[in-house]
């Protein structure tokens, strides 16, 4: 598992509530933490290969944007959990996938245009894998929290 460093925990800290909106973020980001834009993007992208950054973006809520979304809950054999997670994180409305020790043990959010788009990326799902039994678990109302994790 890979340490983080004094450096890498003010990178990981900053960029989680408050990244720059700008042509340059990353000129901006490497100023404020006392770095070279170059060095701050050479940790940035190791920290991605360490899988200690998954993705960074705008985080939007579906519905102030006309989207939709809903949780959906799957009975995944263990033998098909590596190709029902591939085929599934290849969907880019697909925002979160985890594993839990449940009989529905693989959840995901899922995010679309129409509740429609939806339904059919989850009946393809369903044909790519073979697994049968995929909850769709629509929001009706949201609850945006923050997740910052201080490190």
């Amino acid at each position: 598992m890979p340490v983080i460093n004094n450096k890498n925990r003010k990178i990981l800290n900053n960029i989680q509530v408050d990244f720059p909106i700008d042509s340059r973020p990353y000129k901006i980001l490497a100023q404020k933490l006392g770095l070279s834009e170059d060095e701050l993007i050479k940790r940035i992208n190791q920290m991605k290969k360490d899988m200690l950054i998954r993705r960074i973006g705008g985080n939007f809520s579906p519905d102030k944007i006309g989207y939709h979304s809903t949780l959906c809950a799957a009975k995944v054999p263990e033998s098909k959990i590596k190709l029902f997670t591939k085929t599934v994180n290849a969907y880019s409305g697909v925002t979160h996938n985890y594993k839990r020790d449940h009989e529905f043990n693989i959840w995901f959010t899922f995010i679309a245009p129409s509740v429609e788009i939806i339904k059919t990326n989850l009946e393809q799902i369903i044909k790519a894998t073979g697994v049968k039994t995929i909850l769709n678990l629509p929001a009706t109302r949201v609850f945006k929290i923050s997740a910052n994790f201080k490190l």
